[in-house]
């Protein structure tokens, strides 16, 4: 039954992609409830910059028995869910205080903005059950196995619409996006609002700090770059992110974040805790001041231009000024046919667009490739003075990891190389 979400199989259009200004939205929205523990930005030693509507929301609560007696059922919260839940709870959301009502998620889901605001929003963020049971007024205890992470207090339940949900975030509803058949078999049947208040992070095979935490090692007086990947690091992302920093829209002295996500992508990726395994090795190999290392408990939708935008806000929470926006961003590709749901620079233009009101200042990649002559130059380089290219597909690595052959060094690191083979 939940496949008949995309029988419409709508088809994407520039217009998915255009954000109007909201009408005045009823009903409550989760964001500006009370009791949650806000940081300002003058109150603690944290980064240059200021979080996503002022102030970094922390849900987390010492009384952990007396949140717990309150509730009257649980749930397993799924790997993705997790994720949520600890963005939530640790601030990387900010400002949300919960799970998105009817009222907040229509308005990010048409309008990518939170209601009565004009924050920027880039995806919503949705409890999704199938539970009949489940019912506005309670409170539940969310848990990972054995550990309870959260409660919520559940403020409504409502019927998404996601064929439109998929159109705007996606720009198709169609089941051959992974995001799409994400939403269309996965979620639940209905999504409810509710306050998050946080009990426990969760215990994961790879470290994830908090924004409060990752702040306190950032400077405070200059710019930091934020690197998004989901895959392991090779040659060329590095000399990407490394040469981010000479970029005439960064400061003098700036520092790279580089911030993998390690929580749920596409099917086809390789798992989170071998691709940490691959940022520890290299992180070691190639020590620099200027680059530091975390992780972020993130599940990647492959939404493209929307997700550029949901990325450049979790890394405003966690003290980025600046956010690398690379070729297809979040890109996704189509299950039947093969061919990208996004243009190359999709994402680029949309975080453009955008950037003023969301306050992160996008910096485009730079196009590198390897010459024998001059290691990685920019393409445009390479071919206004006749060098010579080489190249690797991913499909070719992919056989070379598996084969044992020897991978060049200009394209992988050795290291990382090492590892990917120990847990293939």
């Amino acid at each position: 039954m939940k496949l008949a979400v995309a029988a419409l199989s709508l088809v994407a259009t520039a217009s998915a992609f255009t954000v109007q200004k909201p009408m005045a939205a009823g009903g409550r929205s989760v964001v500006a409830t009370a009791p949650a523990q806000q940081f300002s930005a003058t109150s603690l030693e944290m980064a240059k910059q200021t979080p996503h509507g002022g102030k970094l929301v922390d849900l987390m609560t010492d009384d952990v028995d007396a949140a717990i007696a309150k509730c009257s059922s649980e749930v397993q919260l799924t790997p993705r869910q997790l994720c949520d839940v600890e963005l939530l709870t640790n601030g990387g959301f900010s400002p949300l205080e919960g799970f998105m009502d009817e009222a907040t998620y229509k308005n990010v889901v048409e309008n990518m903005e939170l209601p009565d605001s004009d924050l920027i929003f880039g995806l919503p963020v949705v409890f999704d059950t199938d539970s009949e049971e489940l019912q506005p007024g309670m409170t539940v205890l969310l848990k990972d196995g054995d550990r309870p992470i959260a409660t919520v207090e559940f403020t409504d339940k409502y019927t998404p619409d996601k064929p439109l949900e998929c159109l705007k975030c996606y720009g198709t509803a169609s089941i051959e996006h992974p995001g799409a058949l994400m939403v269309a078999t996965e979620r639940g049947r209905y999504y409810m609002g509710g306050k998050v208040t946080g009990l426990n992070a969760p215990i994961r095979d790879f470290p994830c700090k908090s924004p409060k935490e990752v702040r306190e090692t950032l400077p405070d007086d200059k710019d930091v770059v934020a690197f998004q990947c989901r895959n392991p690091v090779h040659r060329a992302h590095y000399e990407l992110f490394t040469r981010a920093l000479d970029d005439p829209l960064v400061g003098e002295g700036g520092v790279v974040l580089v911030h993998p996500t390690c929580g749920p992508t596409q099917a086809d990726d390789i798992p989170g805790d071998v691709r940490y395994k691959t940022y520890e090795v290299l992180k070691e190999e190639t020590h620099n001041d200027r680059t530091r290392w975390e992780y972020l408990p993130y599940s990647m939708h492959m939404a493209g231009p929307r997700e550029a935008i949901q990325h450049m806000m979790i890394r405003k929470n966690f003290g980025c000024t600046h956010f690398i926006i690379g070729r297809d961003m979040a890109g996704s590709k189509s299950s039947v046919t093969g061919e990208d749901f996004y243009g190359a620079y999709d994402a680029q233009d949309f975080a453009k667009e955008n950037s003023d009101r969301l306050g992160v200042t996008p910096v485009p990649s730079l196009n590198l490739v390897y010459t024998e002559e001059e290691g990685y130059v920019t393409a445009d380089e390479a071919e206004e003075r006749g060098l010579h290219t080489k190249k690797l597909s991913g499909t070719k690595f992919r056989q070379m990891l598996r084969s044992g052959e020897d991978i060049p060094e200009w394209f992988a690191f050795k290291s990382v190389v090492q590892v990917l083979r120990e847990n293939s």
